[in-house]
């Protein structure tokens, strides 16, 4: 027995029984835990379960083919944007020659209608100058005959005495007349009684030629039995009507307003 061993602090505690029996039976759950968890990692890493996709391998000949393909493919876009270029230029040439077909035909059809007008203008111009020809022929012949005297006189001088009046559609006087309304009424004071309206005063007697007047002569504007207006010769190349609204009743040279044809009743 050593000096120190009657001294209780320099003695070892005693461990008790129960206490180093659940430690004992600790340790051996925890060895036991370590060699099962080691026993399913060693199992586990042995047999590891694993998946496998597999790839196509691209052989030449798929190489090959997809080159192709691709070539097919440029090529046949490449000849759909050629067409379309094409079908877009056919379109625009079309409609451009369309547009030149109409203008031309347009050009064609106003040069057209301008011969025409000016062939018509022509012609009337023609036309005019021969009437005032024979107008200027009939007033001279006239200038040169006797005086007016008989009836055609009082038809001549009742005219006369209504220049100024107002013209007025369908009127017969005493201050207002429309054409023929004062051609009947002139006749009237000779004891000749006419139709009242131009068409059939037109017609009323003998057709005589400008060139060949005389004073009291119906010459009438428009064609014989259709004609749309009247008046009275009265000599030297005048005569005597109801023109319009705007004139009334007015002593004028032929050359005025030269007139169709002429009647003589008297």
């Amino acid at each position: 027995m050593s000096q120190t061993a009657h001294i209780r602090s320099h003695r070892k505690p005693r461990r008790s029984a129960s206490k180093i029996a659940m430690r004992a039976g600790v340790a051996g759950g925890v060895l036991s835990t370590l060699a099962v968890a080691g026993a399913s990692g060693t199992a586990t890493a042995a047999e590891p379960v694993t998946q496998t996709l597999e790839l196509p391998t691209l052989t030449a000949d798929l190489t090959a083919e997809a080159a192709i393909s691709a070539e097919a493919t440029a090529s046949a876009a490449a000849t759909y944007e050629l067409q379309a270029e094409r079908d877009a230029a056919a379109e625009r040439a079309a409609d451009l020659a369309e547009r030149n077909l109409k203008k031309a035909k347009a050009e064609a059809e106003a040069k057209q209608e301008a011969e025409e007008k000016a062939a018509r203008e022509a012609a009337e111009r023609a036309s005019r100058d021969s009437a005032r020809e024979t107008l200027t022929t009939a007033s001279a012949s006239s200038s040169a005959s006797t005086a007016v005297s008989g009836s055609a006189a009082a038809v001549v001088a009742f005219a006369k005495a209504q220049v100024g009046d107002a013209y007025v559609s369908g009127a017969t006087g005493p201050n207002a007349w429309d054409c023929s309304g004062l051609v009947q009424a002139a006749y009237k004071q000779a004891g000749v009684s006419l139709p009242r309206v131009s068409q059939d005063q037109s017609v009323a007697g003998t057709q005589v030629s400008l060139s060949n007047l005389l004073p009291g002569d119906i010459l009438y504007w428009g064609g014989a039995g259709s004609a749309y207006h009247v008046a009275i010769y009265v000599g030297g190349g005048q005569f005597v009507g109801a023109q319009n609204s705007g004139t009334g009743v007015v002593q004028a040279s032929l050359d005025y307003d030269p007139p169709s044809g002429a009647v003589r009743v008297l």
